[in-house]
């Protein structure tokens, strides 16, 4: 198995599922908070804010990775004062979570926003006029019925983070060991003459990676559903 792939390859998905498991961790509270405002609450920029959660998808992954250079570099608007305390990310692995976490954010969103618009609001009214606390009816009438909804987020926003490639390597370039992540090293053995291979062996790893996340997302989603209904 160790033969599979080269020292550098395995590198490569270990960073990638490092960036890709910290991308969904770090953006899942925040993508449940935005879901549910945008399915719940109306206030003024409910469309600004929708915008700007799908941004992401509809520009380019290249001017993505370069808004986050100009922003989070070290000689960006916040790159300049994280700097300071010696926090760097612009061309470290945390970068890429950072860019990865970006891509992702629409789609996990719009999982969990699907979710929680197919709850009947009815039923967290009954809770609230029974002198259940906002917060305390999210938590035990909300969120169980959501789960499903937040696992499927996070599953795709995990396959994303994973596949992400144009504003990763805009953002953190191509390190060996560093920022390289699992289609940045497909992408730097097709420019080896002879990498087909090799080439080949990552893309296997990775459909396998991803045949893995959805077996356990469609397993995890049949037991909470399961749980759920009480049975």
């Amino acid at each position: 198995m160790a033969d599979w792939l080269t020292p550098e390859g395995w590198q490569a998905v270990r960073l990638s599922l490092r960036v890709s498991l910290w991308a969904v961790a770090a953006s899942l509270p925040l993508g449940i908070l935005v879901a549910y405002a945008l399915a719940r609450w109306r206030f003024p920029g409910h469309g600004v804010l929708n915008g700007l959660v799908h941004l992401p998808l509809v520009l380019p992954p290249v001017v993505t990775g370069y808004l986050l250079l100009v922003i989070f570099g070290r000689r960006g608007v916040v790159g300049q004062w994280l700097d300071q305390f010696g926090i760097v990310i612009a061309f470290r692995w945390t970068g890429a979570a950072l860019a990865a976490a970006i891509m992702a954010f629409p789609l996990m969103v719009r999982a969990i926003r699907l979710a929680v618009e197919a709850v009947d609001p009815r039923l967290e009214q009954a809770a609230s006029t029974l002198g259940a606390a906002r917060p305390w009816v999210f938590l035990t009438v909300t969120l169980p019925l959501i789960l499903p909804g937040i696992l499927a987020g996070a599953i795709l926003a995990f396959a994303k983070a994973m596949g992400e490639f144009g504003a990763t390597i805009t953002f953190v370039s191509n390190i060996p060991g560093q920022t390289q992540t699992l289609p940045s090293a497909i992408y730097a053995v097709l420019q080896v003459p002879g990498g087909e291979a090799a080439a080949a062996r990552l893309v296997a790893t990775a459909i396998a990676i991803a045949i893995a996340a959805l077996f356990l997302s469609e397993w995890l989603s049949r037991a909470i559903a399961r749980r759920i209904r009480g049975g």
